[in-house]
């Protein structure tokens, strides 16, 4: 019949109109032609998939005619396969089709609620305006995605197929039914924070007061002033100890008659105890005892290091210059002082200046007429810390004159330790010619 349809049928010929070759050059016609093939070769496929499936099915039927329990018939392979082809395509298609599907924006009352939520002083700036930007463009391309997602798994249902298993789907959020959104961490914050500020004694403003007190004090303060102490050329070692002595006591007779003057006469005042509850006096006075404590033990620190800053092995501009004298005595040569008096000099600087400022009374102490004194000795580690860095820099320091005092000694050493006075003597026991003791 005229309407049965046949690969004649189905694949016209592939002639273009004219007026559609007029306008094409030859190799568009050659594409053209290719294309058209390959559309007639997959319609050639489909056509005798579908004979050969008919006739297939046509056998099948005319069998379950013969046999009355005929077993469940098995799809060939190629078939099979064929079938699951079409199921992955179709899938794959449909899904494409559903993400390009357009969703509904985020409403603007969102965006606007979430921003809300956000302190003020954290959107202000120009940088911080650009990442409000940047995170609300994240919110949006999360809130597309999610509703694409959501799409995909109301729409369609993946079937069970091989070669579909990397397009499995995340799992829907759930609604949050039945979760707490309430705050409950912020009542005990709150008790937290008041008990904090009952509580700790340091947050008092009085202390702020004494910070400041220190701080203009000793911020610019040394207990010795080592900035001119090359300018005043060699020294030797008892004169050393000598001005580190005495720069240190005045260095502590000036804090006691000012520093501490001032901090006596702050906690005198009625004022510098408003707030503190009668059962909370010794916990004050035992933080200010500490506070003190801390400002007189920095003082002492940046003290010592800027005496050892002194030895700086890279920076000799500013190092100490110490007088050493060679000496003749009892047919010996040396050096005096010696090397070992020398490190002890230099170390005496460190522990005289940890030893000032010990006796400081403590403010609690004073009112009450008591003798207690703050805690105001210097670290240990600050102590061995510097104690190792000078000796090394002594060690080093002293090797060049060390190796001098050496080749002198080989050089001379035979004119003081008897030698020659024991050769002069067997000179003039001997018999010699005049020539000889001219």
């Amino acid at each position: 019949p005229s309407n049965k349809k046949t690969w004649r049928t189905l694949c016209r010929p592939t002639v273009l109109p004219s007026s559609v070759i007029s306008d094409m050059t030859p190799s568009q016609n050659e594409l053209l032609k290719y294309r058209r093939c390959n559309e007639q070769r997959k319609m050639l496929h489909q056509l005798l998939f579908d004979r050969a499936l008919k006739a297939y099915c046509m056998t099948m039927e005319e069998k379950y005619r013969r046999d009355p329990v005929p077993p469940i018939p098995e799809l060939p392979s190629t078939v099979r396969k064929h079938f699951f082809n079409i199921l992955t395509e179709n899938y794959l298609f449909m899904k494409k089709c559903v993400l390009r599907r357009p969703v509904a924006p985020i409403q603007q009352q969102w965006l606007t609620s979430i921003l809300s939520s956000v302190p003020q002083s954290l959107m202000e700036g120009k940088d911080r305006e650009l990442l409000v930007e940047k995170l609300l463009g994240e919110i949006i391309k999360d809130y597309e995605k999610s509703m694409r997602r959501f799409m995909v798994r109301t729409v369609l249902i993946k079937p069970d197929v091989k070669g579909l298993e990397k397009e499995e789907e995340a799992p829907l959020p759930s609604l949050p039914l039945g979760l707490d959104f309430s705050k409950p961490w912020h009542n005990s914050f709150i008790q937290a924070k008041k008990k904090i500020l009952s509580n700790l004694c340091i947050l008092h403003p009085t202390m702020k007061i004494l910070l400041d007190i220190g701080y203009a004090a000793f911020s610019t303060f040394h207990v010795v002033d080592f900035s001119s102490f090359r300018l005043k050329g060699p020294i030797d070692c008892e004169s050393l100890k000598t001005d580190v002595s005495l720069s240190c006591s005045k260095a502590e007779e000036k804090i006691l008659n000012t520093w501490h003057q001032k901090v006596i006469g702050l906690f005198i005042q009625k004022e510098a105890l408003n707030g503190v509850k009668s059962d909370q006096v010794d916990s004050f006075y035992n933080c200010v005892a500490t506070l003190m404590s801390n400002q007189l033990k920095e003082l002492l620190r940046r003290t010592v290091e800027a005496f050892v800053k002194l030895f700086d092995p890279e920076d000799r501009n500013c190092l100490p210059l110490f007088k050493m004298e060679l000496t003749l005595d009892e047919n010996k040569m040396e050096f005096y002082p010696n090397f070992q008096d020398l490190e002890e000099a230099v170390l005496f600087v460190v522990n005289r200046i940890g030893q000032t400022l010990q006796n400081t009374q403590t403010v609690h102490s004073w009112l009450m007429g008591d003798t207690t004194t703050l805690d105001t000795e210097l670290p240990n580690d600050v102590t061995v810390w510097a104690t190792s860095t000078l000796k090394k820099c002594i060690r080093d320091n002293s090797e060049a004159p060390k190796e001098y005092f050496e080749k002198y000694v080989e050089r001379y050493g035979w004119l003081v330790d008897g030698t020659a006075q024991a050769r002069i003597e067997r000179f003039e026991a001997e018999e010699h010619s005049f020539d000889e003791y001219t």
